[in-house]
């Protein structure tokens, strides 16, 4: 499929690299308001280059585009592109409020195009497994289900661009900016969110408008508790891990990043042993931990390569709008529980 980008920005550059190694896909065009961002994208990647939205959209050629504007500047060229008739992957979050999230949706489905997200951290071997693991029942009895992200951004980072730390165009947070991958992860290993109690701060910080620290005490529907701790104010030299954790009656695992920390049942199978001597933790720091250029693309890759295929199989992808819709509304729970002085808030979904 020809693919098409929105946004030349560090993003852009990431989703160029996927697109070029990836099969079932090649890059055809760039679009960015600055001209000379998607003249500089293009020419890299052999791609054309467009600063007219209008007339990058109605090139015949183009069938799918992947978007990487700001947070909460995903709604626009996202609908924009579904209209005039083409697929979409957005960059997480898919937007920053559940309504936005459901006019994509809505807009998918009225021009029978798909729509998916970005969920790259969904696609690794570490992830594989453990999502095997929980599917199978292994746990036993799920009774705690937590993540953990413990990361730091400098003030230059915030003051690098407008957007960074508003409401309107970020959404939030170290919640709905650095964690959400993490929430992500955390709903599809340990099920659907029941409710969130939660405390959030900006101690760290200074002219942003949202949270550098968030903690959550969260019930999940399958009756298991956890907590979800996110912030951008915990220093380290090399940056601690993504975490998340979950533990039940008959077993527990603990992952950071991509690699494990624990990997403990009660009843053991065969693939356990090779689980334990390739993919446990000693071989990497925090994957974006304290520098956010400092992420794989493969993962970015698995991505389009699944909704490619999913597009020709006539399928929804496992990273649907759908899925994306989750971390979101759960986000949002934990922002209405917090500026509610940790008011218990229950999810709808």
């Amino acid at each position: 499929m020809k693919f098409g980008i929105i946004g030349a920005g560090m993003i852009g550059h990431f989703h160029a690299k996927a697109i070029t190694a990836m099969s079932g896909g090649e890059l055809h065009s760039v679009f960015d308001l600055r001209a000379e961002a998607a003249e500089k994208l293009a020419t890299e990647y052999g791609a054309k280059p467009y600063s007219d939205m209008a007339a990058f959209l109605a090139d015949p050629e183009l069938e799918i585009v992947t978007v990487g504007t700001p947070s909460g500047a995903h709604l626009d060229p996202s609908l924009a592109a579904l209209n005039a008739g083409k697929h979409v992957i957005c960059e997480k979050p898919l937007e920053v409020t559940v309504e936005r999230v459901d006019q994509l949706i809505n807009a998918a489905k009225a021009n029978g195009k798909t729509i998916a997200a970005v969920l790259n951290r969904r696609f690794h071997p570490g992830m594989d497994a453990f999502k095997k693991a929980s599917d199978e029942g292994r746990f036993g009895k799920l009774t705690s289900a937590s993540c953990y992200v413990k990361w730091y951004r400098d003030q230059a980072y915030y003051d690098s661009a407008a957007w960074r730390g508003t409401w309107a165009l970020d959404g939030g947070g170290a919640l709905m900016n650095q964690s959400i991958h993490t929430i992500d992860a955390l709903i599809y290993l340990a099920g659907p969110v029941k409710a969130v109690q939660a405390n959030t701060a900006c101690l760290a910080h200074t002219d942003i408008e949202v949270e550098d620290i968030a903690v959550a005490i969260v019930e999940f529907q399958n009756g298991a508790r956890g907590v979800i701790e996110g912030s951008t104010c915990t220093w380290s030299k090399d940056g601690h891990p993504a975490r998340v954790q979950l533990c039940g009656t008959e077993g527990s695992v603990f992952l950071a990043d991509e690699a494990f920390e624990l990997w403990d049942f009660m009843h053991e199978k065969p693939e356990d042993a090779e689980i334990r001597s390739t993919l446990m933790k000693g071989q990497s720091a925090g994957l974006g931990a304290n520098d956010p250029k400092a992420i794989n693309f493969y993962q970015h890759q698995r991505n389009f390569e699944e909704v490619v295929n999913a597009i020709k199989e006539g399928r929804e992808p496992t990273v649907s709008a759908t899925e994306a819709r989750k971390p979101v509304e759960l986000i949002r729970a934990i922002y209405e529980s917090a500026q509610n002085g940790g008011k218990r808030i229950e999810l709808n979904s």
